[in-house]
Order: structure tokens, then C-alpha cells, then sequence
């Protein structure tokens, strides 16, 4: 199934309204190896010099100097020298902040995504389940096969980027999932911030769930 791509406006946008609004929403990439796309059902908003835990907090440096590009860009970059993430680009230009896309429901490309996270594991790539191949912002990027090359790439149109609604039912068994803000995780500045938006009760959401 083919969707539009989002276009840049949706990214120029409050970053916490960006962060709601991608849950549902696509992230695909397209690669000589074939396509691979997930609903994204989780995401962690980082926003501005003053939020403690956002890459911009030192000021502009040459790392993070994708975030104070315009918006609708992807943020590419190793984490503890270990896993990959992937972030969009969200304000205006010269406004840093991204949202962090942190787990996918996967739709599209499953054999793909296996092969790609059991390389190395030694586990077998039948063993993966579908809710833990994007399950973590580490994970779903080695799944997705996005790396430091795609850091600055156009989420609008390049072979890796976001999609519109995957479609009523797909990925959630309701069209309008019900979403839940909760501290991000991960970090260990400014995680008192509510600014983790999910998927309530998704299997393939990440780290610690809140009971209701």
C-alpha cells in the first residue's frame, strides 16, 4: 500500500502536537535489500536549549546541528556508541527540537526486518516476534536498516520517510487509538517531563508501562 508522504508543514509545527500527531502515521524505508515500514505507536518529544535532555541543551555544535535545520528533516545519530535513532525535525527553522521515534508496529517488509535484527544475535530470526522487531529506538532503526548515512535526510521525500495513516484497523484495532503521555525514559535530565506519547496497551511499545 502506497501513502502520501507527510509534507513539511506537518513537521513546523509545537513539537508536542508533532509528537501526538505521528502516532499512526508511517515510517518507511526503502532500500536495494526491499521496503520496510512500521505504524509508529511510540514517540518522546525533545524540545529547545532549555530542556535538559535535548542535544541542543549545549547550544549549536556541529552534532546537533540538524535540529536547528528546517523542519521535516531526519536527526540520525549513534547513541552510547551502540544503536542508531531516528528523529524528525520539528519548529520552525533556528528552533531546535525533534521528536525521537521510538517503536513501530510493523506492516510492511517483516522477513526483512528479522534478517536485519537477528544478524548478529545468534538468535534466529524466526524467533523475533513482530510487536519486539521495532520495539525500542535501537531496535527499530537496525530493523529498518537507517544509520548515520541518513542522518539530514528528507523525511518529505527521500527513500527514508513518513507516511500517512496506515488505515482503520491495521495496527491498532480501532481507527483512533487512545494515547497516553507518561515521563520519558532513558534519560537522566529532565525525565519528570511528560513528553512520551503511546499507544495505550500496544504490545510493541517500549520500556515501562503505567497501569490505569
Amino acid at each position: 500500500m502506497r501513502r502520501r508522504s507527510l509534507p513539511r508543514s506537518f513537521y513546523a509545527r509545537p513539537t508536542l502536537e508533532v509528537a501526538r500527531d505521528l502516532i499512526g502515521k508511517v515510517l518507511v524505508h526503502e532500500t536495494s535489500a526491499g521496503r520496510a515500514a512500521g505504524v509508529i505507536v511510540e514517540t518522546e518529544a525533545y524540545i529547545g536549549e532549555d530542556d535538559p535532555a535535548c542535544h541542543a541543551a549545549p547550544g549549536p555544535t556541529a552534532r546537533n546541528a540538524p535540529l536547528y535545520g528546517p523542519p521535516g528533516i531526519a536527526y540520525v545519530y549513534l547513541n552510547y556508541g551502540i544503536h542508531y535513532l531516528v528523529n524528525a525535525v520539528t519548529e520552525p527553522e533556528g528552533h531546535p527540537a525533534a521528536v525521537l521515534i521510538r517503536a513501530l508496529a510493523p506492516v510492511e517488509g517483516h522477513a526483512l526486518m528479522r534478517r536485519r535484527r537477528a544478524r548478529g544475535t545468534g538468535r534466529p530470526a524466526a524467533a523475533l516476534t513482530d510487536d519486539e522487531l521495532c520495539r525500542g529506538p535501537g531496535n527499530l532503526t537496525r530493523a529498518l536498516g537507517i544509520d548515520l548515512r541518513h542522518n539530514l535526510e528528507d523525511l518529505t521525500a527521500a527513500s527514508l520517510r513518513i507516511e500517512g495513516d496506515h488505515g482503520p484497523r491495521s495496527a491498532f484495532g480501532a481507527q483512533v487509538p487512545r494515547v497516553e503521555w507518561t515521563p520519558r525514559i532513558g534519560i537522566t535530565r529532565g525525565a519528570e517531563r511528560l513528553w512520551r506519547c503511546s499507544v495505550v496497551g500496544h504490545p510493541a511499545v517500549s520500556g515501562r508501562r503505567v497501569r490505569r
